[in-house]
């Protein structure tokens, strides 16, 4: 059991330092869309935003193995609960939303690739709006792991 604990402790930092990520990535696409005319600023802002990138990736495929672990360990590991069972359809809606952030994530990274070729982004204002999406997401898998209503 002191392994499952273990395994969720690290899945949980892993997921945080992916989302903190997912939250930052947008904001640097807005500081690159106010940044026209400063080709120093933005060709920063785009390095930045491709080591953060990079980041992400890394840490979001530690948390999908280790969630991996906490869904299917039990049949591997002596002791380790297992979370497939009946009343587990929060787990379902949750990977939902977490395949959402994900796919959030990605056109986040496309964006960015695209500011290094030469294509426009959307308005500051427009990614602004963009960027509070990912919170909405957060909220409803944190309360569907806490309350696990289904």
């Amino acid at each position: 059991m002191q392994s499952y604990f273990w395994v969720k402790t690290f899945h949980i930092v892993f997921v945080v330092a992916w989302m903190a990520a997912v939250f930052y990535l947008p904001r640097i696409l807005v500081n690159i869309a106010e940044a026209a005319g400063q080709a120093q600023v933005a060709e920063r802002l785009q390095l930045m935003g491709r080591r953060l990138y990079r980041f992400g990736h890394v840490m979001f495929g530690i948390a999908f193995v280790l969630g991996l672990v906490l869904w299917l360990g039990y049949r591997v590991l002596p002791d380790f609960p297992t979370m497939v069972a009946q009343g587990s359809g929060w787990l379902h809606a949750k990977l939902t939303l977490v395949v959402l952030l994900f796919v959030y994530y990605i056109v986040s990274g496309r964006w960015l690739k695209g500011t290094t070729k030469g294509r426009a982004l959307p308005s500051s204002r427009a990614l602004r709006w963009f960027n509070e999406l990912p919170l909405l997401l957060f909220i409803a898998v944190v309360w569907l792991v806490i309350a696990k209503p289904f």
